[in-house]
Parts: structure tokens; C-alpha cells; sequence
């Protein structure tokens, strides 16, 4: 049966919404999805400019840890070297000295030969004593006392008597060895501390300044500290220290009856002759 006009009108306006609804409702889902986007890209640039000053930021912390962590370093170094410097400073005073002394002692000797005596200090391990020459000249039987009263059997490993040095060895190995300073940077003025066995008195300590370096000794050689530290018969042999604990020489003689005018021999070149000695003796087969 065919349509009537009027169901056609009323088919026509049906399609006619239908179509306007779906037009609308396209336009309105492109809206949204427009809409949608923009603030996606919107949110999407909010993101990556808060992730950039995020790191940005980190950055700057990380930098100002490191800025602080070195500022400590330095600030650590600063505090080593002022203890550093302190602690010299203190040992420069009479008083303070000590501290060294309680060290150093210990790995001072009395040397008692059948015919004198002396002084000597450990100058390496394994037992190896240095003293002068003239310490040992003429003995035919010798024991070195250390500071813990122990006494130790000594044999003779070589000496230079030019140089008024000689190398002994004693069977304890235990007993640590002096550090040898760099007697080129020994400077006039500084003060220094003598150990030794003056007139029998074991193992006393004088105070004194170095007053000479470079000055000739009886063997004509411009190789002695002068001291004006009280030396007397008994100290030959002994160590003469700086205020860091370092043997600076070693004491050797002095200038007729007086108590200021002492010398010793550099460290330097107790270093040369104890090598040139141990060298000989190595060759020798005597160590």
C-alpha cells in the first residue's frame, strides 16, 4: 500500500532529526576529542616543563653536594695541616717535648765496651745500631742497654773512621729504628734535643738550638750541625732531634771543656756511610 503524503512528511522530518542528531552529535564528539587533545598536549607540556626544572633542580643540588663535599675536603685538609702545624708548634716548647722524648728514647742505646762507653741509637731494623767510631775504639768486648734495661750482646758489621761512624748489630730485632730528617733543610735557630749517656747518666736529654750547620769537623770536612744542646764524655754516639722526632745528626764532639759548642754529623751522610758500610759487609758475606 503505498504511502500516504502525509506519512511521507512526517518519514521526511523523522530522517530529516535524525540526521541533524547525528550531525550534532559528531560535531559535538570532534569537540570534545579537539578539546580532549589540546588538553592532553597541554598537560603533556605541563609534564615535560615540570620533569625539566625537576632535573634542573636536582642538578643544582647535585652541584652544591659536590660544592659542600669539597668544601669539606678542603675544610679537612685545612684542620689536618693546622694539627699538623700544631702539634710541631708544641713540640717546639720546652715543655712539650716530651711527647717526643717518650718516643725517641726508646730507640736510644748505652753502649759499655771494656774500656769506655758511650751512646748509640737503632738506625734500621732487624737490629742494626749506629754509634761513633771512637766509641768502640780499642774494645775488645762491648753490650748495648736498651731502654727497657734489657742488655744485648753486640757484633761489629764495619765502620768508617773518617767519618767517625761504625755499624753494630745486636740479636733483638724487635726494636724500632729513628727516622733519618734531611739534614739540608736543618735550619739555624731550630731547636733540637740531644740523647745520650753523658757522664753515665743513661739515657738523659739536652735541649739546645742549632747555632751552625755546614761546620768543619777535625777531618776537615764542612759536614757538622752545631749545637749549643749540653754535650758531654758519654753522649758520642747519640742521636741529635728535631722537634718532628727526626734525627737531625749525630753527636760526636765538642770543643774542648765547653758546654755550648758541640757538633754532629748530618744525617745525610750518616745515611751514605751506614749504606756504604752495609754494602761492604753484604759483599763480604758479614750480614
Amino acid at each position: 500500500m503505498p504511502l500516504q503524503k502525509h506519512h511521507k512528511i512526517i518519514l521526511g522530518g523523522v530522517t530529516s532529526l535524525f540526521l541533524i542528531v547525528l550531525i550534532a552529535n559528531s560535531v559535538f564528539m570532534y569537540w570534545l576529542f579537539a578539546k580532549l587533545e589540546m588538553g592532553d598536549n597541554e598537560l603533556d607540556k605541563k609534564i615535560d616543563d615540570l620533569s625539566k626544572d625537576t632535573q634542573t633542580k636536582l642538578n643544582d643540588l647535585s652541584d652544591g653536594l659536590l660544592e659542600t663535599e669539597g668544601g669539606l675536603k678542603s675544610l679537612g685538609s685545612q684542620i689536618g695541616s693546622l694539627d699538623s702545624e700544631l702539634t710541631e708548634l708544641k713540640a717546639s716548647a720546652s715543655s712539650d717535648f716530651s711527647s717526643i722524648i717518650e718516643e725517641a728514647i726508646k730507640s736510644v742505646v748505652t753502649i759499655k765496651t771494656d774500656v769506655a762507653q758511650g751512646s748509640g741509637f737503632i738506625i734500621a731494623s732487624g737490629g742494626y745500631v749506629v754509634t761513633n767510631a771512637h766509641v768502640m775504639e780499642g774494645a775488645t768486648a762491648a753490650n748495648v742497654i736498651t731502654y727497657d734495661g734489657k742488655s744485648h750482646k753486640v757484633s761489629r758489621v764495619g765502620e768508617n773512621p773518617t767519618m767517625d761512624i761504625t755499624l753494630l748489630k745486636i740479636d733483638d730485632e724487635t726494636y724500632d729504628p729513628l727516622i733519618l730528617a734531611d739534614s739540608d733543610n736543618v735550619q739555624v735557630g731550630e731547636k733540637v734535643i740531644a740523647i745520650g749517656n753523658p757522664l753515665g747518666l743513661q739515657f738523659s736529654v739536652s735541649e739546645g738550638i742549632v747555632s751552625a750547620t755546614k761546620r768543619e769537623g777535625s777531618n776537615g770536612l764542612k759536614i757538622y750541625i752545631q749545637t749549643d744542646a749540653a754535650l758531654n764524655a758519654g753522649n758520642s754516639g747519640g742521636p741529635l732531634i728535631d722537634n718532628r722526632g727526626e734525627v737531625v745528626g749525630i753527636n760526636n764532639f765538642k770543643i774542648g771543656d765547653s758546654e755550648n759548642l758541640g757538633f754532629a754529623l748530618e744525617s745525610n751522610y750518616i745515611k751514605q756511610v751506614v749504606n756504604d758500610i752495609s754494602v761492604q759487609a753484604y759483599e763480604k758475606n758479614l750480614i
